[in-house]
Parts: structure tokens; sequence; C-alpha cells
């Protein structure tokens, strides 16, 4: 179970490393299989590193054909996140401009590091912004219109056709 992990015992821990290997399904995150992996996490003195490789299988829906498929979804993320006494995620408002230098993870040193958290907002960052089931995927397949069908007209446009009629005319 990825319990949240104190700091201060990352940081008395042999080498100041704590290692956590895993095979667990997220609630958060639909997989078919459980996830699995290791995540090392290294107090630096003002900065944690964490490093990870994990992997699990999910369902994916075609975003040109809508079937579903199975994806392996692989993730080897790297992270420095910040050691601050005044951190608090809480307190940064989603409308405030925010300079690069905030741009980055922090934890109040005496906090607790979550990696499952971690682990589930890795794993969806590595999720494709791009679904495609193949690469040759088509997308869906409408039948042809019956050899004696009239072409359909959208009423919605008839009176832009009259107009588009009307100007053809004149010319």
């Amino acid at each position: 179970m990825l319990k949240p992990i104190p700091i201060p015992r990352i940081a008395r821990a042999p080498e100041q490393t704590e290692t956590l290997r895993f095979s667990e399904m997220l609630p958060e995150l639909a997989t078919l299989t459980p996830v699995q992996g290791e995540i090392c996490v290294m107090h630096r003195g003002n900065f944690l590193e964490v490093t990870a490789q994990a992997e699990a299988i999910v369902t994916l829906t075609c975003d040109r054909c809508l079937q579903q498929y199975n994806y392996r979804l692989i993730a080897t993320p790297t992270e420095i996140i910040w050691l601050e006494d005044n951190a608090n995620p809480e307190l940064i408002l989603l409308d405030q401009d925010l300079a690069p230098e905030d741009l980055v993870e922090t934890l109040p040193p005496q906090g607790y590091f979550e990696p499952a958290t971690w682990l589930y907002e890795q794993l969806c960052l590595e999720l494709p912004q791009r679904k495609l089931c193949d690469k040759k995927c088509k997308g869906i397949e409408l039948p042809p219109p019956p050899a004696d069908a009239a072409p359909v007209v959208d009423q919605r446009w008839a009176r832009l056709e009259s107009l588009k009629d009307q100007l053809f005319r004149q010319n």
C-alpha cells in the first residue's frame, strides 16, 4: 500500500532514500491491471528527488472510431520537490499571475510525501492526448446513401442557400 511517508523519516533513512515497490490498483485511475513498479524518494537537504518506473494497462476510447482498445501506460518520471517551511499548495489561487519560479512543487520539511497521489498525477500526464486505436484508423464508417435518395437539405441553411442563389443570379 502506498501510504504517506513522513519527510523526516526519509531524511533519517539509510542513504536518505526510501524505495517503494508496489503492485496495486489506484482508485482514481481506471486500469485493467494493477499499477506496478517502483518509486525512489531521495532526501537532498532542501529538496526531494523523486524517480519512478510504473506501468499498467488502461482501456481507452479511440477519438476517431469510438472503439475501445487497451493501451500499455508506462511512466518513468523524475521530479524535484522543494522543501519549504511555508509551503501550502492550498493557498495558491488559480486566477493569480505566477512567476516561473512559482511553478514548482513544494512540501513542508516536516510534512508528508504522498506517493499514491504523486504516482496518479504522473500516470495521468502520460495518458496520450490523442487517443487512436491504430495509426491507420479511418474513423466511423458511415453506410453509403441509397442510390435513389434525394440530397438531404438542412432547413436551417435554406435561407442562406436562397441568398446565395440571389447573389449568383445578379452576376
